[in-house]
């Protein structure tokens, strides 16, 4: 169980971007006495017979105390670690401007296929300020568990924890507490679930339990709609993007890698044709009758879920669903969040000017 220290308010200003490459590990048939290993990614995750998971630093944990400005300066946007489920030791970063209020909040899941990543990486906590910053709006960052520890339907589950700690807040009193500057600053009957990668599997699996009334009432919490960032889903038969970019450039996901995420994150046992891996199988719900909040999907050109993102949209909007869609050319999987082409920068600023369109308008 990961857990972390929860730190006092900061503010940071306008986010800095960095990305460090994972650095070497040693031989995978160097055991450390845990057995042979079963799967692994390099870099990221190597998982041992007798169940001994390892995951290097790939890339740095940003603590609360990062970087800032003053108090007020334009541009500037606090952040602070709380605890959302103390049984389970999720917790989740807060982020708001330091100026405003009546904000939309996010309520945001990271990518990693369900199996490595966290919401204090460095790329996370400075995309999400960017977020708070320019689609002016509050930020709950939720660090979910992760598999193959915690296998699926963990990550739903912590999902639906993290909107029930969210209408707690909306029902508080006013008394000053942890977290009484960030909730001074939310409308909660504007919220939104987003999502990168496999956190957009998680916001699209959440919405449509909070849709089913897995939580109950939310008043006074209303969710507006779901923003669902290159989508991190599968399916046993190949798409055309999946055969001819198994390992595309420019992109932080090839498909031997989807394939071992959905090995360590699925049941045992469980295939690609899983309704929490495909949505579009016969084994998973119908479109028509899953409840689901109006939809905007980022959808990248060289990502190898290019085609199963964009047949995603064509069947929710046969299914007489609300969804938007914005493909952002000449970049792969996670650009905004791992800058690694020259187009990165370019193509950020507009998924942000087309997340900050969508919450506006609802």
């Amino acid at each position: 169980m990961r857990r972390r220290r929860m730190g006092a308010l900061h503010v940071v200003g306008e986010p800095r971007v960095s990305f460090q490459q994972p650095p070497a590990v040693a031989a995978a048939g160097k055991s450390g006495g845990h057995g042979p290993v079963v799967e692994e990614i390099h870099g990221l995750i190597r998982v041992y017979k007798d169940g001994h998971v390892e995951r290097p630093p790939a890339i740095p944990d940003v603590p609360c105390t990062w970087g800032g400005t003053a108090p007020g300066a334009p541009g500037g946007v606090a952040a602070r670690d709380v605890v959302v489920d103390r049984a389970t030791g999720v917790w989740a970063r807060l982020y708001a401007p330091v100026a405003g209020g009546g904000l939309p909040v996010v309520v945001y899941f990271h990518g990693g296929g369900f199996c490595v990543g966290s919401a204090a990486w460095s790329c996370y906590h400075e995309f999400l300020a960017q977020l708070a910053a320019r689609a002016g709006c509050a930020v709950m960052s939720v660090d979910y568990r992760l598999a193959p520890e915690h296998r699926l339907p963990a990550a739903f589950d912590d999902g639906l924890a993290a909107v029930r700690w969210l209408r707690h807040q909306a029902q508080a009193a006013a008394a000053p507490d942890e977290v009484s500057w960030w909730r001074a600053r939310c409308a909660f009957d504007r919220v939104f679930l987003m999502g990168d990668s496999a956190g957009a599997n998680i916001a699209f699996h959440v919405a449509a339990r909070l849709g089913q009334g897995h939580l109950g009432a939310l008043s006074p919490l209303a969710v507006r709609g779901a923003v669902l960032v290159q989508p991190f889903f599968g399916g046993e038969v190949r798409t055309a993007s999946e055969r001819t970019m198994a390992q595309p450039p420019r992109s932080a996901l090839t498909l031997p890698t989807s394939d071992t995420y959905w090995r360590l994150a699925l049941q045992a046992g469980a295939g690609r044709d899983h309704p929490w891996c495909n949505p579009l199988s016969r084994a998973a719900p119908s479109l028509e009758a899953l409840p689901l909040p109006p939809l905007l999907v980022c959808v990248s050109e060289a990502d190898v879920l290019r085609d199963r993102n964009l047949e995603l949209c064509r069947a929710l909007r046969r299914a007489g669903k609300g969804v938007e869609q914005a493909v952002y050319g000449g970049v792969g999987h996670a650009f905004q969040v791992l800058h690694n082409c020259h187009l990165s920068q370019p193509r950020t600023q507009e998924m942000l000017a087309h997340i900050k369109a969508f919450v506006s308008a609802r």
